[in-house]
């Protein structure tokens, strides 16, 4: 029987989950799948091409707290992605004609991560960084500094939100012995790839 293999790398948002996925599938000719194309949720609150923000995702950062906004968040993973993440993991350990993948998100929370029963995973990583450094990722990416106070303060709540959703993470991949890179310690793509490849 082929040997499959499944690299999953989890992290909160704009630790570089999605280039660096990118990278280790060109590099070692493997398939790629990001989580958040799997179900839909709550975006960023900024516009990213040229149509406005969708009014429920101005209500959505408006109407509740970090707090609210991570136990909102963390239950969708949970109920609505994780489903079809443990769907594309189990397919690839049976179906002997599957590719060797990457699977990058932040719904590949380390506590459902740990409970999959499957022997095709190669490994799972997890990128931090601090929550400064967070920061000034989301505000560049934003254009915080061009936007409204209105649309400040949704940006603010996306950048707690994420801030609470790192912490979580850096806590449950210690507590479970998990692989945990911190990009800040990596000055380029390529060294974070290296670093990567080199952990696993």
């Amino acid at each position: 029987m082929k040997s499959k293999k499944l690299l999953l790398i989890g992290g909160a948002s704009h630790v570089g989950k999605s280039t660096l996925a990118r990278s280790i599938a060109a590099y070692l000719d493997w398939s790629y799948c990001s989580t958040d194309k799997l179900a839909r949720h709550p975006g960023r609150p900024w516009q990213t091409k040229l149509s406005d923000i969708p009014k429920h995702v101005v209500s959505h950062y408006q109407l509740l707290s970090a707090d609210e906004l991570i136990e909102d968040v963390l239950d969708h993973y949970r109920e609505n992605v994780w489903r079809s993440i443990e769907d594309i993991v189990t397919s690839h350990a049976t179906d002997i004609s599957s590719e060797n993948m990457i699977i990058e998100g932040s719904a590949l929370l380390p506590d459902l991560v740990i409970n999959l029963d499957v022997d095709n995973i190669l490994a799972s990583v997890w990128l931090t960084a601090s929550n400064e450094f967070l920061r000034e990722r989301i505000y560049f990416a934003s254009q915080y500094e061009t936007k409204s106070p209105f649309e400040q303060m949704s940006i603010d709540k996306f950048w707690q939100r994420n801030c609470l959703l790192n912490d979580r993470i850096i806590d449950s991949v210690d507590r479970l012995g998990l692989v945990r890179l911190n990009i800040e310690a990596a000055s380029t793509p390529d060294k974070l790839m290296n670093q990567c490849l080199s952990a696993i």
